[in-house]
């Protein structure tokens, strides 16, 4: 039986709560299902808090803390959290509607992970079924542009996700840019990144569907310390759909902002809408601004050269950046850029 809108809202943001991974020093979240790092409730934290110090008091016997799933991502069968990471209750990372994150240790490695204690309790159980479905997407790949997910454990109650701790997002980077935006030189970097990792998502038939800055996680490149020119990893897979080349969806996904105009007019849509949304992704690097108006239709807005470049500051940016920008955020959906006629683009080679 198909799931009501809004029961199928219920599942997505159960989804994100569970898979969206946390980076260090993040603000209080807005939209888009972010959790805000500030946002802790001492009444959050004391029952995930709980929660974590039942894995190694006998919660075997009622569900069990066997991992979930498959992929390489889970634990064995009697594994349990803390025994394979040190959950530091006193640091949280950040706190949302579905449970809290804390920052951990893993023993054998020495490695710092972030630790997301999901209360299942708090979204509809008839879809953790689906909440593992969605799960073993990312339990599935393995690519150093999408975040890692280390390990999952499971009671009958709780939920626990161990993913990687990173050190920043796009969005942050962009806001702390030279007026508020980055260099050509910059963007490109990053959007190659971006355009690497889809390719690895796309032939594996996997469309992320909510493709934006804050989804574009940060991490100080192999032999480098800085975030100057970082490596890019792609989270936040709430979203995320198995499409096939010809295939196409029509469910409801992502944030309006970066969104294809046939998704916000409820048409099909298949792989293209990520192509859609690198382009808006690669605007909004460049200028600092959204390129179109929310009260505006889009596709009249596009046709407006002056409305979407303005001289300011566009006559600085190049007419390769620009035409990249054109041939991604076509409104045709069979003549809008693939990921590989956009990496072999003049603008990224």
């Amino acid at each position: 039986m198909q799931m009501s809108r809004q029961q199928a809202g219920h599942f997505e943001a159960a989804v994100r709560a569970a898979l969206l991974p946390v980076s260090a020093g993040r603000g209080s979240g807005g939209g888009g299902g972010q959790e805000g790092v500030k946002a802790a409730t001492t009444s959050a934290g004391a029952a995930a808090a709980s929660a974590v110090s039942a894995t190694s008091s006998g919660s075997s016997s009622a569900g069990g803390s066997d991992a979930v799933g498959g992929g390489g991502g889970g634990g064995g069968v009697g594994e349990t959290l803390e025994s394979q990471f040190d959950v530091q209750h006193e640091e949280i990372l950040g706190s949302g509607q579905f449970g809290t994150v804390y920052a951990g240790v893993c023993y054998a490695t020495g490695q710092e992970v972030a630790i997301k204690v999901i209360d299942k309790l708090r979204f509809p159980t008839k879809q953790e079924t689906q909440l593992k479905n969605e799960v073993s997407i990312l339990q599935s790949l393995n690519h150093e542009g999408v975040v890692k997910l280390h390990k999952m454990f499971e009671t009958q109650r709780t939920l626990f996700v161990v993913m990687e701790k990173m050190a920043g997002d796009m969005l942050e980077m962009i806001l702390s840019g030279a007026e508020g935006r980055l260099s050509e030189r910059v963007t490109k970097y990053l959007v190659a990144q971006i355009l690497c990792a889809l390719r690895y998502l796309h032939t594996r038939c996997v469309v992320h569907c909510d493709l934006k800055p804050e989804n574009v996680l940060l991490a100080p490149a192999a032999g480098h310390g800085s975030l100057l020119y970082p490596q890019i990893k792609l989270c936040d897979f709430g979203f995320a759909r198995i499409i096939g080349e010809k295939s196409f969806r029509k469910s409801i996904v992502g944030t309006p902002a970066y969104l294809a105009p046939e998704v916000l007019k409820y048409k099909g849509y298949n792989r293209s809408i990520d192509m859609w949304s690198v382009g808006v992704i690669t605007y909004v690097s460049l200028s600092g601004t959204f390129p179109f108006n929310e009260d505006e239709d889009i596709a009249d807005q596009i046709k407006n050269a002056s409305f979407m470049y303005p001289p300011v500051p566009w006559e600085t940016i190049s007419a390769e950046a620009t035409n990249l920008i054109d041939h991604l955020m076509d409104l045709s959906i069979k003549d809008r850029y693939t990921v590989a006629m956009a990496w072999c683009h003049k603008w990224i080679k």
